[in-house]
């Protein structure tokens, strides 16, 4: 600041406290009631009547007009002071003139009450793709990958077959994918105390290898008419095995009772987020092994929740895929849920519990029924005809045993329920593989006599020597194999002197079945072919 300055605010400010300290003098006439210099404002401004008052005076109240004690072209020469302990600090100031247009502000708008309600976010959806990915990748390390090989049977039926064969997990069953990422989902809590099941299927032995994989305690309730080999299965496994109870519902209630008292969680197959997710990689899986794939047949049975997760994954990566669901023709649940829109939860029929042991009334849930009306493009229904001779050509033409559960999916391509696939590249799932010995003999019995390989009839021969040979004779010159003979005598007076024989043949094929069934038609009128 230059001298003039600072010599001007120093006798400003001295004259200014010397008057605020003294006391004021009397009036004299004459004299103005209220001068500027002693007045108790600072006052800035223009110095002629009506000029510009940008500033007024500067009061502790409302700012009022009056004379400036300095000129505003002044400042320029002297700039503008402010006091901070003491020091002077120096600001260059411009003084625009003229007056100031007031400009008012909009007053704040007035928000109606439903603007502050809350609203609420879209809803997750119940499986997403990223969950299934994640599933992925946490059960990498305790799942197989599956192969998914290009089927012998193509060219009889005129498609590109491609079976992905979850049959050959170590429990051979698909459900080890959902076990193995919902028993990894668990909290380390609960890990520790342990899990516990109570019905001999694909998900318990699922549950009783992985939980002993991940040193989780798992407790095995079985009733007593569970068969010994099964039992065994589950004690290799490393399960802690009790038989209780006469039936099924006796066991699971037992072992309900046992979780509640001792802190096991108790596992059954339901419609789990995190069991689902683990099935639905079988999806991607297929989607990285086959290339320009054109659809995917996936078995419906259990708790349907692999149709589901598997057409999420499918989806996802490619909208263009169809996806078809097979079910049992004896208890068809979610096609009559489809035309009901909505889960049904009491059928009428039961499903056969020797051949698909894992399908129940309660089998789907309502987020798997919507997953699927929404993604599943078709679902059709096998017979368990068709199941069990596509258990035969399983055994015949892919050197596999799978069970009917398994086999639905070829069975639909060989009973003709897919002409829509001819031609095109498909990818059917092996969903398991499981099925006692015995059961599994019956099976295969009767898949070869509704596949025209085995017949049986019966022929009155009379009671002459060589009769028996000469019907042999014929059996052995049209290649034939005699698997049972059976000869009894009649009582009937008419039928003295003839005897009743009953034979069980094999043939290579139906056309040799036809021309058997014909030569001995021809030879032995009286012939009666026995209905299969």
């Amino acid at each position: 600041m230059n001298f003039a300055a600072q010599f001007f605010y120093s006798s400003y400010l001295s004259e200014r406290l010397e008057r605020l300290y003294s006391p004021r003098p009397a009036l004299k006439d004459g004299d103005e009631k209220d001068p500027f210099w002693q007045r108790d404002e600072l006052v800035l401004g223009p110095s002629q009547p009506g000029g510009s008052d940008k500033c007024g005076h500067v009061t502790n109240g409302n700012a009022v007009r009056g004379t400036t004690l300095i000129e505003p072209e002044r400042l320029k020469d002297f700039g503008e002071e402010e006091l901070v302990n003491g020091d002077v600090k120096v600001y260059s100031t411009k003084v625009v003139g003229g007056p100031t247009e007031i400009v008012l502000k909009d007053p704040p708008k007035t928000r109606r009450m439903s603007e502050f309600r809350h609203n609420p976010r879209p809803l997750v959806p119940f499986l997403r793709f990223e969950d299934i990915s994640a599933a992925a990748f946490r059960i990498q390390a305790g799942i197989q990958k599956t192969p998914c090989t290009y089927s012998r049977l193509s060219k009889q039926y005129g498609m590109e077959i491609y079976l992905k064969k979850e049959h050959l997990h170590y429990t051979g069953s698909v459900k080890e994918r959902g076990v193995r990422h919902m028993l990894s989902s668990l909290t380390q809590a609960q890990q520790r105390k342990g899990v516990i099941v109570a019905t001999d299927c694909n998900f318990s032995m699922a549950v009783a290898h992985h939980a002993v994989e991940l040193n989780i305690p798992v407790f095995v309730i079985m009733p007593s008419c569970c068969s010994s080999p099964r039992l065994r299965i589950y004690r290799d496994y490393g399960a802690m095995v009790i038989s209780y109870g006469s039936t099924g519902h006796d066991s699971q209630n037992h072992a309900r009772h046992l979780a509640s008292e001792n802190g096991y969680l108790y596992l059954e197959e339901e419609e789990n987020e995190a069991y689902l997710a683990g099935l639905g990689t079988v999806g991607m899986e297929i989607y990285e092994q086959v290339s320009k794939l054109d659809a995917v047949v996936i078995p419906a049975a259990g708790q349907y929740g692999l149709l589901a997760a598997t057409a999420a994954a499918i989806k996802h990566l490619n909208s263009r895929i169809l996806v078809i669901g097979i079910e049992p023709e004896g208890f068809p649940l979610l096609q009559q849920s489809l035309k009901s829109n909505g889960p049904i939860k009491n059928m009428n029929s039961n499903p056969n519990k020797k051949l698909y042991g894992d399908l129940m009334e309660n089998s789907l849930g309502d987020n798997t029924f919507q997953l699927a009306k929404k993604l599943v493009d078709k679902v059709v229904s096998v017979s368990e005809e068709d199941s069990l001779v596509a258990m035969l050509r399983f055994q015949e033409f892919e050197r596999s045993t799978v069970d009917t559960e398994g086999a639905m999916g070829l069975a639909a391509i060989l009973a003709g329920k897919l002409p829509e696939l001819k031609g095109k590249r498909v990818a059917v799932v092996v969903t398991s593989a499981n099925m006692e010995l015995e059961l599994m003999r019956q099976c295969v019995d009767r898949a070869l006599v509704l596949d025209d390989r085995v017949s049986k009839f019966s022929v009155q021969l009379g009671e002459y020597p060589g009769d028996m040979a000469k019907l042999l004779d014929v059996l052995s010159r049209e290649e034939v194999r005699l698997l049972d003979v059976c000869q009894r005598r009649q009582s009937d007076k008419s039928d003295l002197f003839k005897a009743k024989v009953e034979c069980v043949v094999e043939t290579r094929d139906k056309t040799q079945s036809i021309q058997l069934r014909k030569v001995l038609s021809e030879r032995y009128p009286s012939i009666c072919w026995l209905d299969r």
